[in-house]
């Protein structure tokens, strides 16, 4: 309340001569960081870009190795089919084309 009184009472006051403005004050604002201005120095965003980065690098690795996995469960798997596979071939050639078993 006080505060209003004062502003209302020396806006647009003279004082030696010259015309007083008075308002509210606002936080100082600086050029940069995500939204163009912010009330924070640029390096002040600095920690939360790093850890941003670290995380990305984390999703990026474990994606990798999930990706990885993946191919190696493939592999295995096509090698155990082709064992299968010459398994039942040599089967075969054991019994031989005369040889029919009842």
């Amino acid at each position: 309340e006080d505060a209003a009184a004062a502003i209302d009472n020396m806006h647009n006051a003279e004082l030696y001569g010259r015309v007083l403005t008075v308002n509210y004050a606002q936080p100082m604002k600086i050029k940069g960081g995500e939204q163009g201005w912010a009330s924070q120095p640029v390096w002040a965003d600095a920690d939360t870009w790093f850890e941003r980065q670290q995380q990305e690098e984390e999703m990026q690795r474990l994606q990798s190795e999930h990706e990885e996995a993946i191919k190696a469960g493939q592999r295995e798997k096509a090698a155990e089919l082709r064992h299968q596979g010459m398994e039942e071939e040599e089967e075969e050639e054991e019994e031989g084309p005369g040889n029919v078993h009842p």
